[in-house]
């Protein structure tokens, strides 16, 4: 029969076949990729995008509408068939290059709105996170605006790895506990993996799970190729407002495959031509024939493509009335803070003495009092980060729009929340522990960089200094950790001035800052600067014929200045430079870095972490290249070697 000869349900029936055939035939043209996920999920491809999901692929980046996440990111052939087929921007060509250099279709999703990928997934549980982020923004926009500028779903399929990674425990607990109703998960039930079946280590019931959790739950059963059956679970799952809702579907991975149905072999690149041929025929397919796409299907798609258009064009009617009637929402939307926000920190002068997290939560309450758009919080330690607003309410089951929101003990799911937030837009997410915890947040900060998600991340508790607590609270290794990471802005600051700095910076930055505070008290020096921390690294105390360079971080800045003294005393002059962030200095010219560290004079950077790295701009370094040890703050720097008469002993041996 010819496809354009065929009824309504057929046509459907055939454009769930196309599906399956590309996510077999892309995988095998690159000779890598899942394909037997993307070919068990095609009929709630077809379903999402066909007939449910609200969006405009010719304006993608819509600020209202749905968002859809594939947290299964293995399966990424199956969002790109689907970005192509609706008419997103991507080309049968860009499918034919998928996992190829330089191609818009990589193994993985990578954030890219304009084509349909709204956040970077494959390490598993991130994407689920990210959507429990996603759905609190929206909800914090519509609770604010209303429904006329904000007002749609968010979407998310995720597998038997994504929740058995720990982060969805936290996450999913979260999200229960505020009632987000706006967020529908699929759970692909498809009960294999890589090793092998998932009885081999899994048992647990995910249905009563998140009913523990708060969650709204749906046994579908064998249901994945029901388009009806689909359709009817997912508007119910709509029109559910108080929690968020779990489908659970069970998924036969491979289907329709007559070699490789329910295979483990599946979940990776197992359909070669001949199995790859024997399931297009099944199918009713051209079993030799790849990138099959027949006129019609492709006509079905794109418009689909295009239902949203109305609702679209409803929406900036709206949106220009609204901006008309206040000039300023684009910038809050944007989190874009008026001129002359950041005098309401009321920061002390120099000769104070003021932690940096003290410093840095004076300057976050000026910036929420300012920036509607500010979410701010910290995992069970708000107070101890500066990331508490005070007098602010914050967000909870009944509380949708406060400036504040307690994460708990939860430091995983917080960094992916907070991305998911960013990357959905209208919010500037800032969240808090301490530096040694932000082992716990790694894949989201990586994520972060990888999505160039406008995140601030805020650390403090930043060395040895931390004292009693002992060296599982004292960080040695993360600032190189940290500093290793692409695109990831760590700025250091060494007082109040330059902490105000760094949030300049990072307001600035169109990706993930990291600001590494201090628990204990350090002076405002005189020579410090704001706009220095912009430049990265800027003389403080310059001697034109200075015999050496002391370079310093954060607190150790007033040891190297301390130190100037003590070897003045000795007829050694010092030049002291404060460095609070090495990718600011090094984004500067080469003779501007020439002239803060001059490459003819010798060098000593102290810093109370690891030395790796310090080698690119310093000939030695007076760092930490062990744990540290429980006692009182001062004297465990003092005792691991951070004194004034230390740095000044280690500078005169460089100089011999």
């Amino acid at each position: 029969m010819a496809a354009h000869d065929l009824s309504e349900a057929e046509l459907e029936r055939t454009a769930v076949s196309v599906i399956r055939g590309l996510a077999m035939d892309a995988p095998h043209a690159a000779r890598s990729g899942h394909q037997g996920t993307a070919m068990a999920l095609a009929g709630l491809a077809h379903v999402l995008w066909g007939r449910v999901m609200r969006y405009d692929a010719a304006a993608a980046t819509w600020p209202d509408r749905d968002r859809f996440i594939l947290s299964a990111g293995h399966a990424s052939i199956l969002l790109y068939a689907m970005s192509y087929l609706c008419g997103y921007g991507l080309s049968l060509d860009d499918i034919k290059a998928f996992r190829q250099w330089g191609s818009r279709t990589p193994g993985h999703p990578e954030a890219c709105p304009e084509l349909g990928v709204e956040v970077t997934t494959g390490p598993l549980g991130q994407g689920f996170a990210n959507a429990v982020g996603m759905a609190i923004a929206e909800r914090r926009l519509r609770t604010r605006h209303g429904r006329g500028l904000c007002d749609h779903h968010t979407f998310v399929i995720c597998s038997d790895g994504d929740l058995a990674e720990g982060v969805s425990h936290e996450a999913a607990s979260l999200a229960g506990h505020l009632g987000l109703g706006r967020l529908i998960c699929v759970y692909d039930d498809n009960r294999v993996s890589i090793d092998g079946e998932t009885d081999l280590w899994l048992s647990d019931d995910a249905q009563r799970r998140f009913e523990a959790y708060g969650w709204r739950t749906e046994q579908l059963g064998e249901s994945a190729d029901d388009l009806e059956l689909l359709e009817a679970a997912l508007h119910s799952a709509i029109a559910e407002e108080e929690a968020p809702s779990l489908l659970i579907l069970r998924s036969r991975i491979a289907h329709p495959s007559p070699d490789l149905t329910d295979s483990p072999a599946a979940h990776g690149y197992a359909l070669f031509d001949k199995e790859v041929a024997r399931a297009k025929r099944k199918m009713g397919l051209p079993p030799e024939e790849k990138f099959h796409v027949p006129s019609e299907v492709l006509d079905l798609y794109r418009a689909a493509g295009q239902r949203g258009k109305a609702a679209r064009r409803a929406w900036e009617r709206r949106w220009a009335e609204a901006v008309a009637a206040d000039p300023g929402l684009p910038a809050e939307w944007g989190v874009e803070p008026p001129e002359g926000w950041a005098e309401r920190a009321g920061l002390p002068g120099s000769g104070a003495k003021l932690a940096t997290r003290a410093a840095s939560a004076a300057v976050l309450g000026a910036l929420a009092e300012s920036c509607p758009g500010v979410l701010a919080g910290g995992a069970d330690l708000t107070g101890n980060t500066g990331t508490r607003l005070k007098g602010s309410r914050h967000i909870s089951r009944e509380v949708a729009d406060a400036p504040q929101i307690f994460y708990g003990v939860r430091e995983h799911a917080m960094g992916s929340v907070m991305v998911g937030a960013a990357l959905h837009g209208g919010v500037l997410p800032v969240g808090g522990t301490f530096l040694v915890f932000s082992d716990y947040m790694r894949p989201a900060v990586r994520l972060a960089a990888l999505s160039r998600a406008r995140v601030i991340f805020s650390w403090s508790h930043d060395s040895v200094a931390v004292g009693e607590d002992g060296p599982t609270h004292q960080p040695v290794e993360h600032l190189a950790a940290l500093r290793a990471i692409p695109g990831l802005l760590v700025i250091r600051p060494a007082d109040a001035t330059e902490t105000l700095g760094a949030w300049q910076q990072a307001l600035a930055h169109s990706g993930p800052t990291a600001l590494i505070l201090t628990r204990q008290g350090v002076p405002v020096l005189e020579a410090t600067s704001a706009a220095g921390v912009g430049r990265g690294a800027y003389a403080i105390s310059e001697l034109p014929d200075a015999d050496l360079t002391l370079v310093g971080s954060g607190s150790e800045v007033e040891l190297c200045l301390e130190a100037s003294v003590i070897l003045a005393e000795q007829g050694v002059s010092a030049s002291v430079v404060s460095m609070p962030s090495w990718e600011l200095f090094a984004a500067q010219s080469h003779h501007y870095r020439e002239g803060v560290i001059p490459p003819g004079r010798p060098c000593l950077a102290v810093e109370a972490g690891s030395p790796l790295g310090w080698e690119r701009w310093a000939d030695d370094s007076l760092s930490l290249d062990r744990f540290g040890a429980s006692a009182p703050g001062d004297v465990a720097m003092a005792m691991l070697g951070f004194t004034p008469a230390k740095v000044a002993g280690r500078a005169l041996r460089l100089l011999s």
